[in-house]
């Protein structure tokens, strides 16, 4: 009799075990989709200045709300995957001319040259050299959609690809990109000033590239002139800081250094005839042992100890660290200088932004420019689901040079006002 009169109450136990694990998923999803994250204009660290004044009111996105996709858009590691597996969505294919230029050491460096598909705001010639991120190049689809915006802006773009980056280009030295070679880069600016000796240069650069393009920028004073102003996106700006932090589980950065290592060791491989052959000769061969070290490396810094060091023939990952970040070149850089990050990229730990947030705070031409969302080279934007092609990256660089040109315009006239002035006096 006990028995019946219970069994009524068992659907209500699985009713309630349902509604828990319902929940529980629930909670899950908003945790880790971070829908509860709120949108807020970026946070931006500066000095104030005239300059600052005026960027404030000619870039409204400096200002304005970022507003990612409702569903996803808060997540960094979506940003970020969506990022690494597709690039952009419906990129466009901007027409470049391919150009090479043979190094010192027998290396054939290549770039990608975009002509402007419209006039410039300040109807000057005005270029944007432009460095990738890690193993990448002007084909990849989040390049390509940004060349095409600013082609459609009035720019030149000059996209450099990593040595050793093109898959259907072979190396002709027995050498890569590094995390901090400059050569390739300069060279690239080189041709630019040489070939179109009346073009301004706007210096931009991505993840890796960020690294490069600011280094070279503060290697000597000389590689800022012409140069209007220079745009770094999602750096860290010191590997031997950053090395610690991805060996962490923290934010699943082990796992990301994995996967980039994996892709490190398949564009090495695919030129082990050129870099291991008994015909090379550099600081430190690369021998059999190397190559076996190679295969089993499950991170980038096993990777750079074992490969990439060697191509500039530093002793120790420790020296090849500290001497190819930019982080000791970025108080050497006088041209107007933007570093973005978001605050929740996954790749780049929260320690590191400490750097650009000092340098801001102590110089007058560095703007620091902090959005809460946008994870590593995503900054997507959209309404619930589906991603617009352009990027709030995008959209931010463009209309920074803008800015930055209208205000050199505005010295300028000013200046030439001024002397116009004195003459008739």
């Amino acid at each position: 009799m006990n028995a019946m009169l219970e069994t009524p109450e068992l659907p209500a136990v699985f009713d309630g075990v349902k509604l828990a694990a319902v929940a529980a998923v629930l909670y899950v999803i908003v945790r880790c989709l971070n829908l509860k994250s709120p949108t807020a204009p970026p946070d931006l660290i500066y000095q104030d200045t005239a300059l600052s004044r005026f960027l404030l009111k000619s870039c409204p996105l400096l200002t304005k709300e970022y507003i990612p996709p409702m569903i996803w858009g808060k997540s960094g590691h979506i940003q970020t995957a969506l990022y690494g597996k597709m690039g952009r969505v419906r990129s466009p294919h901007p027409y470049g001319l391919r150009k090479y230029l043979t190094m010192s050491d027998g290396a054939t460096a290549t770039f990608d040259l975009f002509e402007p598909l419209a006039e410039h705001c300040i109807r000057e010639d005005v270029t944007m050299v432009i460095c990738p991120g890690i193993a990448n190049h002007s084909e990849k689809q989040y390049i390509r959609t940004f060349v095409d915006y600013a082609q459609k802006n009035g720019y030149r773009c000059a996209v450099l690809n990593h040595l050793g980056a093109l898959p259907n280009i072979e190396l002709t030295s027995p050498r890569m990109f590094t995390y901090g070679c400059t050569w390739e880069f300069g060279a690239m600016v080189n041709y630019i000033k040489k070939t179109f000796p009346q073009t301004q240069l706007v210096v931009v650069g991505f993840s890796l590239g960020g690294n490069i393009v600011c280094k070279y920028l503060g290697e000597t004073q000389a590689n800022q002139e012409r140069v209007l102003c220079c745009v770094s996106v999602c750096q860290g700006y010191s590997a031997l800081r950053a090395q610690e932090t991805f060996m962490q589980w923290d934010q699943c950065r082990r796992f990301y250094n994995f996967l980039m290592a994996d892709n490190m060791k398949k564009i090495i491989l695919s030129h082990r005839q050129v870099l291991f052959g008994d015909s090379v000769k550099q600081p430190q061969a690369l021998v059999d042992s190397d190559l076996s070290r190679l295969y089993t490396a499950t991170s980038l810094m096993q990777i750079d100890d074992t490969i990439m060091r060697k191509f500039h023939g530093y002793s120790s990952l420790k020296e090849y660290y500290e001497k190819e970040s930019c982080l000791h070149y970025l108080p050497r850089i006088y041209v107007p200088l933007m570093l973005v990050n978001a605050a929740d990229d996954p790749l780049v730990h929260d320690s590191l932004l400490s750097i650009p947030r000092a340098l801001s705070e102590k110089q007058e031409n560095v703007m620091f420019v902090l959005p809460l969302h946008g994870g590593h080279l995503g900054f997507f934007e959209g309404a619930v689901l589906f991603p617009e092609p352009l990027t709030w990256m995008d959209k931010l660089v463009v209309q920074y040079t803008n800015a930055i040109c209208q205000w050199e315009k505005n010295k300028s006239q000013c200046s030439d006002t001024e002397q116009a002035a004195s003459g008739q006096e």
